[in-house]
């Protein structure tokens, strides 16, 4: 932890207290969450909310990308300003995996916080040093070493399910990704933050898209309300066969496409959205220099 944070050992202390205390800080943070939907209407706790959003954030990831990540077989070490053309926050921008192979899942504690969704088993470690962490010192969590496949069905898995796959930054575990979690909609802290300061300001936000849209081809579509029934945010709706759709608040998160089965609805990448965490894309800029 001190060779992540340097002299910040504030930071370090955090990251310990983080992870090993994990059910507890969500715990304390769902039940806070709680208390705030009663005060939705105290305009002051936007920006108060923008500045912890700042530190700690999640990026919607589509499964494509997710797989991209969970195949990678070589460290990724991106640390540019040009970061936050795909993670638009102040800090915590890092895209960095290291021995991406080494992988490990353990119970989420927003699940843990509920008691209403399972299997508990959704949060992902990639690389080692995030994974070993949990292994050594989160065994109250029941971490446990998997493969990359087994990571891969992990994700499909809840997403069938109609979880949303995000990668986690946070400025206390070194300000960069590493953690991937499978996030239920009605019980993952951070989507129902994103949610809740919504309500205040539309423009602040724990979740930052995918940056991807979704493009719809009436003429295959034979209304049957999948797309409806497993969006996160409820952007989709049909008014007798006419299709409302709204695209600004759209996470990308490709649940939709996949539920689809007339292959009705299909991503794109949205220019006026921040771009995707596409490994592919990020390799070429590092290569190109």
């Amino acid at each position: 932890m001190i060779g992540k944070h340097g002299w910040r050992i504030d930071r370090a202390l955090h990251n310990y207290i983080y992870f090993v205390f994990y059910y507890p800080y969500v715990k304390t943070m769902h039940t806070f969450l709680r208390g705030l939907k009663r005060m939705t209407w105290f305009g002051p706790l936007a920006p108060a909310g923008k500045a912890v959003f700042d530190r700690y954030h999640g990026k919607v990831l589509s499964f494509e990308d997710t797989k991209k990540i969970l195949s990678l077989n070589e460290d990724v070490s991106v640390i540019s300003e040009e970061n936050k053309r795909t993670v638009p926050y102040k800090y915590a921008t890092k895209i960095i995996f290291q021995e991406p192979e080494f992988i490990v899942v353990m119970d989420c504690p927003c699940k843990m916080a509920t008691g209403s969704c399972e299997p508990l088993q959704s949060c992902i470690a990639v690389g080692r040093d995030v994974a070993t962490f949990w292994l050594d010192h989160c065994r109250q969590y029941h971490p446990r070493q998997i493969a990359q496949e087994e990571a891969l069905q992990i994700v499909e898995d809840f997403r069938n399910k109609g979880h949303v796959t995000q990668a986690f930054f946070k400025v206390a575990t070194g300000g960069s990704t590493g953690v991937i979690c499978n996030c239920c909609p009605d019980c993952c802290v951070s989507l129902q933050a994103t949610l809740l300061t919504k309500e205040m300001d539309k423009n602040v936000s724990m979740t930052a898209v995918s940056g991807y849209s979704v493009s719809y081809d009436p003429e295959r579509c034979n209304p049957c309300n999948k797309c409806v029934e497993i969006c996160p945010v409820k952007v989709l709706s049909f008014d007798g066969e006419q299709r409302i759709y709204d695209r600004e608040e759209c996470l990308g998160c490709e649940l939709c496409v996949e539920q689809c089965p007339t292959d009705a609805l299909t991503l794109y990448v949205d220019p006026d959205k921040p771009r995707p965490l596409d490994m592919d894309r990020l390799k070429q800029e590092i290569s190109r220099g």
